[in-house]
């Protein structure tokens, strides 16, 4: 195969494997040759202009009752981290269940708060966290944690892996976990300790 030699900025010669002698000296085009734009295939055939799909966007909150504040199912679906495979229609279901579970939860601490003169759920004194009542952050993570307890319950197949391969047994832990962490904040925002000790 015949070689072509080029002239380098050192004044050294380099052979070059080619069939044609090189188009002009190294030193015009600053020691880099030219070659043919490169074509990257997802960039020519569209594959990369379709954006990617948005999550599932809920134009109006859950409420309860008036007296706890709403629930903001898309801030929830993003806080849970439910997958984008999950349905509105699942989601929304899930949620009120929650939202009546949380609900019995507190009737009696409800109607104390009440008799007290406590209008809202966000007027019961407490800290502040990120400018939001301590309590209101632990409603809304009691709502969230039993909400995802019930969706991977009900629908196991949502937290199964995209090739399925996950056993329905590998999924119980975390509905005892979504289901610890519901308990939890409920007993937080009670002023109740973790766990019950029984004296012998």
């Amino acid at each position: 195969m015949p070689l072509a030699s080029a002239d380098l900025r050192d004044g050294s010669d380099v052979a070059l494997p080619g069939d044609t002698p090189l188009d002009g000296d190294l030193r015009a085009a600053g020691g880099i040759v030219a070659g043919p734009p490169l074509l990257i295939p997802a960039f020519a055939d569209g594959a990369c202009d379709t954006p990617a799909p948005l999550p599932p966007h809920y134009p109006e909150p859950l409420a309860s009752d008036g007296w706890y504040p709403e629930i903001d199912l898309t801030r929830l679906r993003a806080e849970a981290r439910i997958r984008d495979t999950v349905t509105p229609e699942r989601c929304r279901d899930v949620v009120v269940s929650a939202l009546v579970w949380v609900a019995d939860q507190l009737a009696a601490w409800q109607l104390e708060q009440l008799e007290a003169g406590y209008a809202t759920l966000a007027d019961v004194p407490a800290a502040t966290i990120l400018g939001e009542s301590r309590l209101v952050l632990l409603y809304r993570q009691a709502v969230a944690g039993w909400a995802k307890a019930l969706l991977v319950e009900r629908y196991r197949d949502t937290d199964l892996t995209g090739r399925g391969d996950r056993r329905i047994e590998d999924v119980e832990p975390a509905v005892g976990e979504h289901r610890r962490d519901a308990i939890h904040a409920i007993r937080a925002l009670l002023g109740r300790p973790r766990t019950d000790v029984a004296l012998l």
